[in-house]
């Protein structure tokens, strides 16, 4: 894909989610678009994050895109590469315990903790930091085997443990929304996270007040996502385009 092809693309992302803030009386600047450049070559990537910093120099609003990785080893791979662009790297996909050093070379946010083993991991690894890891607590709101996530029947009690553990910060919320044609189904997976987020800043348990991400909604249903609160979308494919398939890597 073209460099003029990534900078029209996500001009019309924005776009979208301006529009999708405007309908939910919501200002365009409370929501964060992250490429999500899984199998997408550096290049691109480089073209994505050049042309986001000269629309923003144009004038844009906007805070500057975040990119997202969902293995490792990608990240590993392209982050050395973009190092002079000085982008935010968020961990996307399922954090395996013996890649957590090489991702926190890398990343300053973490959005999949599902379970207390990965967040103390973290925890071990971030302590003594002078910032704290922003951890994002992974939520399987639609129920279904393939994604990854806790229940949220005990989201948010694994919400309050990780916002406890030292050298880290509960910054919010992750989930992927149901793969459904219907809306209302999809709609109400998002809702449910939201709920989640709600009981655990209610609950004012410590190091609960910085809860309020929701990170929710992709390229297909991003709309909706910001209808119901999200405050990061994690766009992929409508920037980039159809994803070719993966190359193996070893180990992973």
């Amino acid at each position: 894909m073209s460099s003029e092809d990534v900078t029209r693309r996500l001009a019309q992302v924005r776009e979208r989610v301006a529009a999708a803030c405007a309908a939910a009386g919501r200002g365009a600047d409370e929501v964060r678009v992250l490429l999500a450049s899984k199998t997408v070559d550096v290049a691109t990537v480089r073209a994505a994050l050049l042309a986001d910093a000269a629309a923003r120099e144009a004038g844009s609003t906007g805070a500057p895109v975040l990119l997202g990785e969902n293995r490792v080893q990608e990240l590993v791979a392209k982050a050395p590469a973009l190092v002079d662009l000085a982008p935010t790297w968020h961990v996307i996909g399922p954090l395996q315990s013996n890649k957590v050093n090489a991702a926190l070379r890398w990343a300053s946010a973490v959005e999949s903790v599902a379970d207390d083993a990965l967040a103390r991991r973290l925890s071990d690894r971030v302590q003594g930091r002078a910032v704290p890891l922003d951890v994002w607590v992974q939520v399987n709101v639609s129920g279904e085997a393939s994604k990854h996530g806790a229940h949220p029947g005990t989201a948010a009690d694994l919400a309050v443990r990780v916002a406890a553990l030292p050298g880290l910060r509960l910054a919010g919320f992750m989930t992927v929304g149901a793969r459904s044609d219907d809306e209302g189904v999809v709609r109400a997976g998002f809702a449910l996270l939201r709920a989640v987020r709600d009981e655990v800043i209610r609950s004012g348990a410590p190091g609960t007040g910085d809860a309020h991400g929701l990170s929710m909604g992709m390229s297909n249903d991003l709309e909706v996502a910001v209808a119901e609160g999200a405050t990061v979308v994690r766009v992929g494919t409508a920037v980039f385009g159809s994803r070719p398939a993966p190359a193996a890597v070893p180990g992973a």
